[in-house]
């Protein structure tokens, strides 16, 4: 399934569910090495998803395809994956952390 087919997904679940994620107000770039580049962007309890970089991100996460579909189905474990370097972040790092306790949620 194609990357943006499965962040579609996810924010499907949110933006049906969106107590959780009610307090976002950011955008999160995931810098993928193999499909490129997406964002998510929360706002006011909904989730929008774009390819490339239309807005400036708050949180970047640069990591593998690999990764990427094991946080979305919150599989990854995020701080060890990034001690071995296979997670980079750019911007906040508590907002990372924040975004892997919702994507548990949503799983």
């Amino acid at each position: 399934m194609a990357v943006i087919d499965e962040l579609q997904r996810m924010t499907d679940r949110m933006n049906a569910d969106p107590e959780p994620i009610r307090s976002f107000q950011n955008v999160y770039q995931f810098n993928l090495s193999e499909s490129g580049v997406y964002q998510v962007k929360f706002q006011d309890g909904a989730v929008r998803v774009a390819e490339g970089s239309p807005e400036t991100a708050d949180c970047t996460l640069i990591l593998s395809d690999a990764n990427f579909q094991k946080l979305l189905q919150a599989d990854l474990n995020t701080t060890m994956a990034f001690m071995l370097g296979t997670l980079k972040v750019e911007g906040k790092i508590g907002l990372a952390l924040k975004l892997q306790e919702a994507l548990k949620h949503y799983q």
